[in-house]
């Protein structure tokens, strides 16, 4: 068989991994930034109250920060729990 046959070959049975997803919160003034304190740290996993202050003061100045970076369905999950509590937020991949 030849050289060419044989890396076609190992490239096709190759598994990609899937893509991450960012788990985006946006600043919104409807809701106080303890509320949004408590709700990344009730529903991110290993979310400190210190991580949550700093995510949180980063919406604040920057509009927007990164919360969670993983898989499109657990990202969806961490969407529909930060919406349910009225966060602004948002998903989007992880480019």
């Amino acid at each position: 068989m030849s050289q060419e046959i044989v890396e076609k070959q190992e490239k096709a049975g190759e598994t990609k991994p899937y893509p991450n997803y960012r788990v985006l919160v946006l600043n919104d003034e409807r809701f106080s930034f303890e509320h949004t304190e408590k709700c990344l740290t009730k529903y991110i996993p290993g979310m400190s109250r210190d991580k949550a202050h700093q995510i949180t003061l980063k919406v604040q100045h920057d509009g927007v920060a990164v919360v969670w970076v993983g898989p499109k369905e657990v990202a969806e999950m961490y969407h529909e729990l930060l919406k349910s509590e009225g966060i602004s937020v948002c998903i989007e991949p992880d480019c």
